[in-house]
């Protein structure tokens, strides 16, 4: 078997569509069980299982035919595993910042009103609470969207400068708005 498997793999290195589909239905099975044990969940051990050989057709001039295909699969295979969970466990930690489709925060008055109200109270601290040179970057930054470069040369001030404004508006807004956040 391994002369038979190191043959196919120096066909695959070659591109032979015929010698990959050889080893892939030798080899399927036992990826995608080995898998399936990882993942407990057919659908995406099937989709890691795929990944893993489209990986390997797609590094094919890389193969070293001496060394065992399934340990090449094995370890292919986990990270994509690894790779899945980390990503589960992303969308786990963050799952309450992830916008359920279809749906915003114009769909529901109350959130709505409450957004507004916030807003309202910004805008009001902006323009009684920040210094004249904090407002005018502030209002540049946030409301207009300029970049720290453009209001520096705009105003004719440091980078350094601006940066310093912005950080210290943020500062006495969150100040302001703590009993809010």
């Amino acid at each position: 078997m391994r002369d038979k498997e190191k043959s196919l793999l120096e066909k695959v290195q070659i591109s032979d569509k015929l010698a990959f589909q050889k080893l892939f239905n030798t080899f399927h099975d036992q990826l995608f069980h080995f898998i399936a044990y990882r993942v407990q969940d057919g659908e995406i051990a099937k989709d890691i299982a795929q990944e893993t050989f489209f990986r390997v057709w797609k590094n094919r001039k890389s193969l070293q035919p001496e060394k065992s295909f399934f340990s090449l699969l094995a370890r292919i295979s986990t990270n994509l595993c690894y790779d899945h969970f980390r990503h589960t466990e992303v969308r786990i930690r963050h799952k309450n910042q992830i916008p359920e489709f279809g749906k915003s925060h114009y769909d529901n008055p109350e959130e709505l009103a409450q957004l507004k109200a916030i807003e309202e109270i910004i805008r009001k601290l902006v323009h009684e609470k920040l210094p004249q040179k904090c407002k005018i970057i502030f209002i540049m930054s946030r409301i207009e969207g300029l970049s720290n470069h453009e209001i520096s040369k705009k105003l004719n001030l440091s980078l350094r400068t601006v940066e310093n404004q912005i950080y210290r508006s943020l500062k006495i807004l969150r100040k302001h708005l703590e009993k809010y956040l």
